[in-house]
């Protein structure tokens, strides 16, 4: 058997006007190229290689070139690394040059760590277009409001014009609903013009259900583990070579061939690899060497539920090096004291002592028993400095992921909300943002999908439906398959002068230009936070004297324990759309007022 050799697939134009197919596919026992063309079909056999693979290279091939390969001579079926889908999914794959977009980012060198400030946005609803094009004139706004980096939802292509993105089922082509390849370029040449930094969210958990042809080419699942969402990817079993390398390629595209500034990991804990080298590690090697070669900086943030800074620590540690990852358990606490919601996993939240934690330590469950869980959950965080962990006070997964998709701009009255922004951007972590938080958005964002298959259309409206049996909420679940579930989903884009959403933005505003230019606010190591008698929530910044802020996490006035001439902001000020007149006593927290002192 000849040794291993790792192999790019998909259709990699050359320079000399050709372009060269690769693909594994150990399983069929012939594959062939089929070029598509107005005219019909031309057949090319393709050439056999050791470990499942074949390839084919072909002159003259245009831009935009249709074709299938055909497994045993009668299924057709589109290339797993296509990168351009314009059909859909069931429709053939094209040939995309990226080397003949014109970038104008040379000079860009991406955004630090300690810098991000995340806005996680779904590029079919944060615009009435739903496109990259339509939106890039609001990237400057996003600018002025003080985020550094927008994270996408997953831009890989998935059944229909309406989805999450989550059941994508072609990891390296980019939804054509939303502009195709070259869209997501322009996008990315514009955020970085405008000084921020792109996020890809990538799957690698599983792959959605319609449209999924991979389980033809090669053993790229596995039936040794599972997930809540399908089969589980095989990156430890027999095969899985070909499998990791499809993996970390991809990982490298995002950076190589749409300059992406890292990626966002959906769903870690749902990965299982067995290895010696992790998958996750391979990821991370691979995006950060392509950012490499082009001199930036590249981010991968895992998303998980484990609270095992495993993800973090470095390889000569047992770890797998990645930069930060997502910690549940600050939103957890944060919504569920300001909600008093209690069900399902908000069981294990909601004490004010719980918020006063999170903010000293991203992990709350940190070895603890879990009453939700039934048993110990978590690790310590290895004392790793708080901008190794990204928090967040709603995100798509905590609002789309209830029975109607109500955001806080449905949920809380107004001080709660400034409350919540103050919570969250004065932490000592990374912070998210989700798509309109930050004007308090008042539109849904529910669960939505548009599957041809009426079988899966069903066992995804009674899969919702019992997902929230536990949670017991009021309202009717909305129909994820229906068009107007979608458009429910719509910004509105808007926060007119005077108005509260106009006031909430200021304090964003506010908060983050804070967090830019004071040192005490970029110190994310040297924190202490404490719960003062009548639960006052005392948080300190930075070295002494450090900046203070003041949460009355009650609905009656508490005294300030602080001079209020070294106050800075004020939640409740009528600027930010608060109820603090000109009578109100200074040495007074008004109820659920967070106040911050800075000192000189």
């Amino acid at each position: 058997m000849a040794e291993w050799e790792h192999r790019r697939c998909g259709a990699e134009p050359l320079p000399d006007g050709s372009v060269r197919w690769t693909v594994w596919a150990p399983r069929p026992g012939l594959v062939e190229l089929v070029l598509v063309d107005p005219a019909g079909r031309r057949v090319r056999a393709m050439t056999p290689l050791a470990h499942g693979y074949y390839t084919h290279t072909e002159p003259g091939v245009p831009d935009g070139q249709r074709y299938f390969y055909r497994l045993d001579g009668t299924r057709e079926r589109p290339d797993p690394a296509s990168r351009w889908q314009p059909d859909g999914v069931g429709g053939p794959s094209a040939v995309v040059r990226p080397g003949r977009f014109r970038w104008t980012d040379g000079g860009w060198a991406g955004v630090a760590r300690e810098d991000l400030v995340i806005y996680e946005l779904h590029v079919g609803t944060f615009t009435p277009e739903g496109t990259f094009d339509a939106a890039v004139p609001r990237l400057p706004a996003l600018r002025d409001l003080g985020i550094t980096a927008v994270e996408l939802m997953p831009v890989a292509q998935f059944p229909g014009g309406r989805n999450w993105g989550y059941d994508g089922v072609f990891p390296y082509a980019v939804q054509d609903t939303y502009g195709g390849p070259d869209g997501l370029r322009r996008f990315v040449d514009a955020a970085h013009a405008a000084g921020l930094a792109v996020l890809v969210d990538a799957v690698y958990n599983h792959v959605g259900p319609e449209g999924n042809y991979l389980g033809e080419f090669g053993p790229y699942f596995t039936d040794r583990y599972k997930t809540p969402w399908g089969a589980a990817v095989n990156y430890d079993g027999p095969g899985c070579d070909p499998v990791r390398d499809f993996v970390a390629d991809n990982a490298a595209m995002w950076v190589e061939e749409y300059h992406a500034d890292g990626l966002r990991l959906d769903a870690c804990h749902a990965i299982v690899d067995l290895g010696p080298v992790h998958v996750l590690r391979a990821v991370r090697d691979a995006a950060t060497g392509a950012a490499a070669r082009l001199g930036r900086w590249a981010h991968v943030i895992a998303e998980s539920d484990l609270n095992d800074v495993r993800l973090l620590l470095p390889p000569d540690r047992g770890g797998y090096g990645l930069d930060a990852q997502w910690a549940d358990d600050f939103h957890h606490a944060a919504h569920a004291f300001l909600t008093g919601e209690r069900q399902g996993y908000y069981a294990d939240f909601g004490s004010a002592d719980d918020l006063c934690r999170v903010l000293e330590d991203p992990f709350l469950y940190a070895g603890a028993y879990s009453p939700h869980r039934g048993r110990r959950h978590g690790a310590p965080s290895a004392g790793l400095p708080g901008d190794r962990f990204v928090v967040c006070v709603q995100n798509h997964d905590q609002v789309g992921n209830r029975a109607t998709g109500d955001r806080f701009g449905a949920l809380l009255p107004p001080e709660k909300q400034r409350l919540a922004a103050c919570l969250l951007l004065l932490a000592p972590h990374v912070p998210l943002l989700f798509m309109g938080e930050e004007y308090g958005e008042e539109r849904p964002f529910p669960f939505f999908c548009s599957f041809s298959d009426p079988q899966l259309v069903e066992a995804v409206r009674r899969g919702r439906r019992e997902e929230f049996a536990s949670f017991t909420w009021q309202g009717e679940v909305p129909d994820p398959q229906a068009e107007a579930t979608f458009r429910s989903a719509k910004l509105s884009w808007a926060w007119p002068a005077g108005s509260r959403q106009a006031g909430l933005r200021r304090l964003y505003a506010d908060l983050l230009a804070a967090r830019r230019e004071w040192p005490q606010l970029r110190d994310f190591a040297t924190r202490t936070a404490r719960l003062l008698p009548g639960d006052v929530l005392e948080l300190t910044r930075g070295r002494e004297p450090g900046v203070r802020a003041y949460f009355n996490l009650t609905a009656a006035a508490r005294p300030l324990p602080a001079d209020p001439r070294a106050v800075r902001i004020r939640s409740e000020s009528t600027q930010y759309g608060g109820r603090r007149t000109s009578d109100a006593a200074a040495d007074q927290l008004l109820p659920f007022e967070c106040v911050v002192v800075r000192p000189g």
